[in-house]
């Protein structure tokens, strides 16, 4: 698979280049944005982004007994939340139609 990754910059120039929005208003849109979907997930909420995906907190039992796997030193985890995504159904079908030898070249 292809570990080339788009940033932020990135997403700003393709939305620019797509509706030809002034830069700095497409940077504020997707901060605020962005903003938004953390505020929303610190506060427990799941969205759903129809056509895209979700992203929902699930709470991950702790453990009484783990191993830092950089030191080795045995540690507690205690339960805590973590993020989860759920690929949305287009986006699934297009990701299923996607050519993988056209994906290793890139």
């Amino acid at each position: 698979m292809n570990n080339s990754k788009t940033t932020k910059k990135e997403l700003v120039q393709n939305v620019y280049n797509t509706i030809s929005v002034d830069k700095q208003t497409i940077q504020k849109t997707i901060d605020c944005f962005l903003e938004q979907l953390r505020k929303s997930m610190e506060e427990g909420n799941t969205i759903e982004l129809r056509g895209f995906g979700t992203f929902e907190p699930r709470l991950r039992k702790g453990k009484a007994s783990a191993r830092n796997p950089k030191t080795g030193e045995k540690v507690k985890v205690e339960p805590h939340y973590v993020i989860a995504f759920r690929a949305g159904q287009e986006l699934k079908e297009k990701l299923w139609k996607l050519d993988p030898s056209k994906m290793e070249n890139k």
